[in-house]
């Protein structure tokens, strides 16, 4: 693979711009994709950051050349490649979703997300019932022509992808690491057969170990890779009802199987149901609500928020003075731009610049606080 394979199919440099805005400090998928529509491209968004964050009073750098030169080395080695935001192949369901990545990493057959996909999770130290189910499920799913993805996590995940795997279906696994980073340590077997069978997909440079604070961003990733995520076992607070409630907020189906009240690790499962999310007990179930999925979930969860369609022109803004209206309590950008009596453009500059200067936290659901 070479240099230019390993990057993408556009212009080299702005590839490696691309890279190094992300990288630079500060600088998530909100500020990314204001950037680019800001500056056209990014190289000329890049130049621009010490300048932006300077109208808040803060030195800034942005992520040096070699950074990217380097990471762009590391995917290379890896066998993997770059897949940006605005490539043919970017999953349009992911990019329907709030703030997706600009940039993937990816390694394996894309071919997988061409299929209706199903996310199919559960808990870490789920029961020897409970894996068994996981590993039929998929396989059935599987066998249907849909691609199941996962977390390659222990317990569920694992169980999914290889029940997927055993019936010769497509299975993508979406890891906190980065994509030469096997986690946990007996699954490299696993993920290594994902990537050659299947399709692996990481968020993060190559060498990153996963962190607490890296897997909502995985969950989010399967979640919007998703018509429907399907919960087999949890906890009440686990990450599969992070990645259950992020679907339900992008305005995919989101699915449960019921389990016993006297087992803990069936109180996820059931409150989801109680919440509005679909029971299911098989297989044809699964099937029957996703094959005519249409973007209208029957789970009643919150609709889908907007993604790269949303990003407004904000060349001509004028910074919206909000200091006044900003604290740490997190606040709808919507209700920035009604207390503040400026306009959208307006604000969105404000906030960009903030943020780029460090003063600006972003959370989810398009909350904003300050830092």
């Amino acid at each position: 693979m070479s240099g230019g394979q390993a990057l993408a199919a556009i212009d080299r440099d702005e590839a490696l711009a691309r890279i190094r805005l992300l990288r630079s400090p500060n600088v998530g998928p909100v500020t990314y994709a204001q950037l680019l529509a800001r500056f056209g491209d990014a190289r000329r968004a890049v130049d621009a950051l010490p300048e932006i964050a300077g109208r808040s009073g803060k030195r800034y750098r942005p992520a040096p050349e070699q950074v990217a030169l380097d990471e762009a080395k590391a995917v290379r080695r890896a066998g993997a490649r770059y897949l940006f935001h605005d490539a043919p192949e970017y999953p349009a369901l992911l990019a329907a979703s709030e703030a997706p990545p600009p940039i993937l990493i990816v390694r394996g057959d894309l071919a997988c997300l061409a299929a209706p996909c199903v996310a199919l999770v559960g808990a870490r130290n789920a029961s020897a019932a409970a894996v068994r189910l996981a590993r039929m499920l998929a396989g059935e799913l599987a066998d249907a022509g849909m691609t199941v993805v996962s977390g390659l996590a222990r317990g569920i995940d694992g169980a999914a992808h290889h029940g997927a795997l055993g019936a010769g279906g497509a299975t993508v696994g979406v890891i906190a690491s980065g994509i030469d980073v096997t986690y946990p340590p007996e699954h490299a077997e696993l993920q290594e057969r994902i990537a050659l069978d299947g399709l692996l997909i990481a968020e993060q440079p190559p060498g990153t170990e996963p962190l607490a604070r890296h897997f909502p961003s995985r969950n989010r990733i399967i979640a919007g890779l998703s018509s429907g995520t399907l919960v087999v076992e949890a906890a009440p607070r686990s990450g599969s009802l992070i990645t259950a409630r992020l679907a339900g907020e992008m305005g995919r189906e989101v699915m449960a199987i019921p389990g016993s009240p006297l087992d803990p690790r069936s109180h996820g499962c059931n409150q989801l149901i109680r919440d509005g999310a679909i029971l299911v007990q098989r297989a044809e179930d699964v099937i029957e609500l996703l094959s005519g999925f249409d973007g209208s979930a029957r789970s009643t969860f919150r609709e889908a928020m907007p993604g790269w369609g949303a990003c407004e022109d904000i060349s001509e803004a004028e910074p919206a003075p909000l200091a006044d209206l900003l604290t740490t309590a997190p606040v709808p950008v919507d209700e920035l731009i009604r207390q503040s009596g400026a306009s959208p453009a307006a604000v969105q500059l404000a906030l960009l610049e903030r943020e780029i200067a460090g003063a600006l936290v972003r959370h989810a659901g398009g909350r904003v606080s300050r830092a």
